[in-house]
């Protein structure tokens, strides 16, 4: 990439944003800032005005920088980002190269962190203010994000950026209403199955995977927790969905776990448990003597190990409950990058900016190469070597049966780990159908309360 100055003028929208979020205001506010940001940042020649409305664009500074636009004093400092530990490494070395493209921006130093998407929100949230600049995060954790203020608004060219550059689950996993939120890094956040095909005969059978392992003395590992629970009620059919609004509270539910269907998922999930092959889990490194076990992308490496030549992937099996046939459905989720709002418009620019450059293509494939992150980028989804690969082909195959995991309230994630371990404790052996729907009522009625809070 040629190495320039980049003559860069922030869309008065996007301070506007910056502003807003750093003091909490509401739109009112957010006109306000628009205002005196335009003010402030308007040239000497009216003529100009129109030019402060592009966005930071660095493809286009060149051709704009004739215009008479004015360049941005990016400041300088420390930017701070949280990754999870497998990708720390890769993205040193992505910032590097980052930095020496633009070596406008390179008055910052770069402090990389290991932090688990699955616990970034839970650390951002308790100090947004001492919160890392970038960080990568689940998506389900994006409504907690939003209303504690902890991510910027993103607008302009990088809003069109997230949408087009990036498939349909992973765009609209950015997003909190009509708001964009975060930058996409991977659309692989979901769940298949790892199998022994020296064991295994039918891998799309969960009836016959389960006497495969009981046959040959082998164990079935499926987690019953929250997350994956809902690969049964959802492939009955049963709908478990909250609504939020633009700042992230919960505000309604679509839930229907207490039904016919319901009672079909939670009788199939029963009869799996009591298999004498039956182990609760989904972590290959934890699972012992298995012959098939539902996991996810980031254990590929291990279950490669584990299995040698008889290593095989597939999606979710069907199974059978009261003579019907089901097929298991889940989650299908993705990990994200956000910007938390910053103060200096200089800097914002440069976090957004290496937001965007850790989200695109050949980042994306970098993460691919290095440790197996399936990506979210349209571009890096064609390359050969992600086609091929036997993890996220079963995953790609299973998510035509999923739907994008929304957000949910941190209470049915609980709920619903409580109600996994309810059954495969035994605790619902011998109930009649009658006895089941009452649990499921129960279930039922906790997921509507977490909307009246």
């Amino acid at each position: 990439m040629k190495k320039r100055v980049l003559a860069l003028v922030m869309s008065t929208a996007m301070i506007a944003s910056v502003l807003t979020a750093c003091g909490g205001g509401n739109n009112d506010a957010s006109t306000q800032n628009t205002n005196n940001t335009a003010d402030n940042n308007a040239s000497a020649d009216n003529n100009t005005a129109a030019d402060n409305n592009a966005s930071a664009d660095s493809n286009a500074s060149a051709d704009n920088s004739a215009a008479g636009e004015q360049t941005m004093d990016f400041g300088s400092g420390e930017i701070k980002i949280w990754v999870p530990d497998a990708v720390t490494g890769v993205t040193e070395t992505l910032c590097n190269s980052f930095f020496e493209a633009h070596p406008e921006m390179n008055g910052y130093t770069v402090k990389i962190e290991p932090m688990g998407e699955g616990d970034a929100a839970g650390n951002v949230i308790t100090d947004v203010e001492a919160a890392p600049d970038l960080y990568a995060f689940a998506q389900d954790q994006m409504a907690r994000l939003v209303t504690a203020g902890a991510l910027t608004t993103i607008n302009g060219d990088y809003a069109t950026f997230v949408l087009e550059a990036n498939d349909e689950g992973a765009a609209a996993a950015a997003k909190v209403g009509s708001e964009v939120y975060a930058f996409p890094l991977t659309s692989d956040n979901g769940y298949f199955m790892y199998y022994d095909k020296s064991v295994i005969t039918d891998p799309s059978s969960l009836d016959q995977i389960i006497a495969d392992c009981e046959a040959a003395g082998k164990n079935f590992y499926f987690d019953t927790g929250s997350w994956y629970q809902t690969a049964f009620f959802f492939g009955t059919g049963c709908e478990l969905s909250f609504e939020t609004d633009e700042k992230g509270n919960f505000t309604s539910i679509k839930n229907t776990y207490a039904s016919d269907n319901g009672l079909k998922a939670l009788k199939a999930i029963r009869t799996m448990s009591e298999s004498k092959c039956y182990m609760d889990g989904s972590s290959v490194g934890d699972a012992v003597n298995w012959a098939a076990i539902v996991d996810g992308t980031w254990d590929s490496s291990s279950a490669k190990d584990v299995l040698g030549d008889n290593y095989a992937c597939a999606p979710l099996p069907k199974f059978t409950v009261d003579g019907e046939t089901f097929q298991l459905g889940g989650f299908g989720g993705f990990k994200l990058m956000g910007v938390k709002p910053q103060a200096e418009a200089g800097k914002l620019v440069v976090c957004l900016e290496l937001a965007k450059y850790l989200s695109d293509t050949d980042a994306q494939l970098t993460r691919f190469n290095e440790v197996g992150w399936g990506p979210s980028n349209l571009t890096a989804q064609q390359d050969s070597a992600v086609q091929n690969d036997e993890a996220l082909s079963a995953l790609r195959q299973q998510l035509q049966y999923t739907i994008p995991q929304g957000q949910y309230p941190n209470d049915y994630w609980s709920e619903a780990d409580s109600l996994g371990e309810t059954i495969c404790g035994g605790n619902f052996k011998g109930y009649t159908d009658e006895q089941l729907m009452a649990e499921l009522e129960k279930f039922a009625s906790k997921m509507d309360a977490l909307v009246q809070q």
